[in-house]
């Protein structure tokens, strides 16, 4: 039987179409005209001085369709923006973390309804902040989707068991699963169960089994040359002010399971493309496509979840789950990331398309800025075949 499965294992892989990362609009069934309406949209928010660069791309059918580059990396320097730049991608951490533990589960060293206090001892005796007892303990499928209630204290920690070990000593916001609260902090703990599990730190578990197999040489959480990093700005007062000090600060000491990690436009786009396929790449098999059918599904129900009309939560993903969430013609059940410094990656399975956008900007719009819904329509618009 075993032998059998292995086969279908890999008859399945062989289907799935290499990546390909040269643009190639025709192999993607798109318009090339159509898509070249996308960097000249780009450039219109970086000449209103909304942003200081831009990198989008656009794959489709396991072809990249469109690569682009508008802008600046650096204003105070006029470095140009390239389509090899790094990038702090902040929040589009949670989903390689909620794939980590995903890979586990496949591996059957965990389940998402076990306790975190089966793996995290210190987080036995949690109370709920009005003094209660929770009916239950936190599960990590209340961490990957934000339901746990667990908090974060302000703080700079030197390791990310330090960091998990304030927040057990939290109260929870709310009973769980009664509410859906964002909290990078709740990622940070399936992280830290991803070492307590393998018996590797957060960031080698995710270079060996997930960045290494998919080719993604440019993600990293210490980055080398800091030269590509694209700089941070803010929005005031209708100009760009550079951020100094820009997050993710913990990069300095530990690897940040919610926040931390570095990578550019193409690495993105491999790793969108393998959930995509259903967990696998070029012949490499990372996930299960019962682990990708579970983590991608919505798993807060009826509760106001997410960032976008129409969204719910999975394990680490938002997902449209209604007509609401097609606003940008994203189809129901497509399912993406934001983050913080307006980066934001995108998989619709009904398209069969994944889309990424990359700027270093805070403030103002969140998962509805204006540079998301204009390049995800766009890309939508352009589709031929």
């Amino acid at each position: 039987m075993m032998r059998s499965m292995r086969r279908a294992l890999l008859l399945l892989a062989c289907a799935i179409p290499a990546f390909a990362a040269d643009p190639d609009p025709a192999a993607a069934g798109m318009n090339a005209e159509r898509l070249a309406r996308i960097p000249k949209r780009m450039q219109e928010f970086v000449d209103a001085g909304k942003t200081a660069g831009v990198v989008t791309l656009v794959a489709r059918h396991g072809h990249v369709a469109l690569l682009s580059a508008v802008g600046y990396r650096d204003l105070e320097s006029h470095a140009p923006m390239r389509a090899d730049t790094f990038f702090r991608i902040m929040s589009l951490t949670k989903p390689m973390t909620g794939t980590a533990v995903m890979m586990l589960v496949d591996e059957g060293r965990l389940s998402i309804i076990d306790p975190v206090e089966k793996y995290l001892p210190e987080f036995r005796g949690q109370q709920v902040k009005d003094g209660a007892r929770p009916a239950h303990p936190i599960t990590l499928e209340e961490l990957l989707d934000h339901t746990s209630g667990i908090q974060e204290p302000p703080g700079h920690w030197r390791t990310l068991t330090e960091a998990v070990a304030a927040y057990a000593r939290q109260p929870l916001d709310f009973q769980p699963g009664t509410a859906w609260r964002y909290r990078t902090a709740g990622i940070n703990v399936a992280g830290r169960i991803v070492e307590a599990v393998s018996g590797e730190p957060y960031d080698q578990f995710l270079a060996e089994r997930i960045f290494t197999p998919l080719g993604m040489r440019d993600t990293t959480f210490f980055p080398a040359d800091p030269s590509r990093v694209a700089s941070v700005y803010t929005y005031q007062g209708g100009k760009l002010a550079r951020v100094e000090k820009p997050l993710p600060v913990r990069a300095e000491t530990f690897a940040e399971p919610g926040a931390g990690a570095f990578s550019t436009a193409a690495d993105l786009a491999r790793f969108y493309q393998m959930v995509l396929n259903g967990g696998a790449l070029n012949g490499r098999r990372i996930l299960s496509p019962y682990a990708v059918q579970l983590m991608t599904a919505s798993h807060t129900g009826d509760l106001a979840a997410g960032f976008a009309p129409g969204h719910g939560y999975g394990l680490g993903w938002g997902v449209v789950k209604d007509a609401k969430g097609t606003f940008r013609y994203s189809s129901v059940g497509s399912y993406g990331h934001g983050g913080a410094y307006r980066t934001y990656g995108w998989v619709d399975p009904a398209k069969d398309m994944v889309c990424v956008i990359l700027m270093q900007r805070t403030n103002e719009g969140g998962d509805v800025a204006d540079e998301f819904n204009a390049f995800l329509a766009m890309a939508a618009a352009a589709i031929e075949r």
